[in-house]
Formats: C-alpha cells, sequence, structure tokens
C-alpha cells in the first residue's frame, strides 16, 4: 500500500476542505486530471470513490458530461484506488481500459472504484482488474468502466 497516498489522504481529508486540497495536489502531480476538476470523496484499501460535477467545461454537445470526462474520472479514482491498494513492494500501470455507456450522464457523477480482487504480493507482475461504476444523483448507473492495471514488483532502486 501506496503509506504516503493513503497517510496524506486521512491527514488532510479530516480537515476543513481537505478531500478538496488532496484531490487538488493529485492534480497537480497528474496535470490532466485537472481538466475535469474531480473530487476525491473515499479513499481506502480497495475502494475509492470521487466525483465530478457537471459544469459547461465537461459538457459535450448533447447537454450530458462527455464521455471522456467520464472516463478521467474512472482513471483518476481508479489510479487512486489501486495506488492504496497494492502492497508497497509493488509499483502499477494502467494498461487498458473497455468502457460502457449505459444512460445520458446529468448532473454531478459519483464514482465508485473497487479491485476485482484483493491485490498480493508477486515475485512476476499480473494484471489487476480494477471496476469503476458511475452513478448520476438518482443512484442510476450511467457509465461502467474495467481498467485493466499492470501491477509488478518495484525494482529495488525504485523509491517511494
Amino acid at each position: 500500500m501506496s503509506a504516503s497516498v493513503l497517510t496524506m489522504y486521512r491527514r488532510l481529508a479530516a480537515r476543513p476542505f481537505g478531500q478538496w486540497l488532496f484531490s487538488r495536489l493529485v492534480c497537480f502531480k497528474a496535470p490532466y486530471f485537472a481538466s475535469i476538476r474531480p473530487r476525491i470523496t473515499v479513499l481506502e484499501p480497495n475502494r475509492g470513490e470521487a466525483t465530478i460535477a457537471h459544469r459547461r467545461s465537461v459538457t459535450n454537445h448533447l447537454g450530458t458530461v462527455h464521455a471522456i470526462a467520464l472516463c478521467n474520472l474512472a482513471e483518476f479514482v481508479g489510479g487512486l484506488t489501486t495506488d492504496v491498494s497494492i502492497p508497497a513492494s509493488m509499483r502499477w500501470i494502467p494498461k487498458g481500459m473497455s468502457v460502457e455507456y449505459l444512460k445520458k450522464a446529468v448532473g454531478t457523477m459519483h464514482a465508485i472504484a473497487r479491485p476485482a480482487f484483493p491485490p498480493e504480493p508477486a515475485a512476476e507482475g499480473y494484471e489487476l482488474p480494477v471496476d469503476v461504476v458511475v452513478s448520476n444523483p438518482q443512484g442510476e448507473a450511467v457509465f461502467r468502466a474495467r481498467i485493466a492495471m499492470w501491477v509488478s514488483p518495484r525494482p529495488a532502486r525504485d523509491e517511494r
């Protein structure tokens, strides 16, 4: 588990505006995510939750949340969830993602990410599927993704 990310989240989440600040720090480290202004709301081993507001900057020509904004939300929460779920001796990188658009995405989107199985230490790399479901304010699933995370041992020289 990435103690530094999880520890930072826990410290900040307990404070006013802490989840917002944590999310901004993640976007500073990975600037592309800033385009959707995500907010992490739950982060623990094997479960993460995040939201994005339905604003003009994430809206498509149909007036719904853009498909790629939903993909970005899924990768944001899926990556953070993977990071805090895998053993410290392992590292990860997204390898691929399959998605399904189930309904029109209108309103604040709420994403929940969960690994398909608990990550374990291993001598060789392996694929860890992470499932992400995005729901609308009524709790209806509008988008589903399965992200193939490649989890592999950290090289001896790789430090956190």
